[in-house]
């Protein structure tokens, strides 16, 4: 597999015809870029297949989360790791909470990038998500988290347990868990409006958890 960050510039690829990667009808197929169309980042520097690629608020910094265990930040301009964290375990999850939030959040208004990593879950905020918030040591492997900045709770999936877990992100207590999975949950995300929250596991299903007080939707449970 390989190891390698590429850039596209979308605005200079011309969409592939009959042939090489066209439709065999000879129409334009506007799906398929070849790899030689983009140009690589860091050659070398990865040394396991990259998981995850996240932009950040910063159009010219991404982040990689790759299996030889590193989280790299990267400047574009440069074409430079300008930072990096070393985790100690597989790398499960890598992505922003998908809502803004307001001055008093977690991250301050900013979207916050939530890793999970072997038995630690990273919070990272900032304009360019490179200021470390908050790590947290679990007490098992972690196969993925989502944050809530309002709500100051964040969920986890398990590597090996197929349980979705909510924990106060300031006493890090657990304060909720939700069974029903058959296999570990590899992705999880809140709605844009934090009522629910949804995993993804490898029992090829996902599941939709109620994350308010009172009624909603079909939910009628307190």
């Amino acid at each position: 597999m390989e190891k390698k960050l590429r850039i596209f510039e979308l605005a200079n690829i011309t969409p592939s015809m009959n042939g090489m990667n066209g439709n065999t009808d000879g129409s334009i197929d506007y799906s398929i870029i070849p790899a030689d169309k983009g140009y690589e980042i860091g050659a070398g520097v990865h040394k396991g297949a990259i998981k995850a690629i996240v932009w950040t608020r910063d159009p010219n910094v991404l982040v990689t989360a790759a299996d030889d265990k590193v989280i790299r930040w990267w400047d574009l301009q440069s074409g430079q790791v300008v930072q990096e964290q070393v985790v100690q375990g597989d790398i499960g999850s890598c992505e922003f909470n998908n809502f803004n939030g307001g001055s008093t959040d977690i991250g301050g208004g900013l979207p916050v990038l939530t890793i999970a990593a072997g038995k630690i879950v990273y919070f990272y905020g900032g304009p360019n998500a490179r200021v470390l918030l908050k790590s947290i040591v679990m007490p098992y492997e972690v196969a993925s988290v989502a944050l809530h900045t309002q709500q100051r709770k964040f969920v986890t999936g398990g590597n090996k347990d197929t349980w979705a877990k909510v924990y106060n992100y300031d006493t890090e207590h657990e304060i909720d868990v939700h069974k029903g999975h058959h296999g570990p949950i590899w992705s999880i995300s809140f709605s844009p409006d934090g009522k629910l929250y949804a995993t993804g596991s490898e029992d090829g299903t996902i599941k939709m958890w109620k994350n308010c007080q009172g009624t909603f939707g079909l939910w009628r449970a307190e």
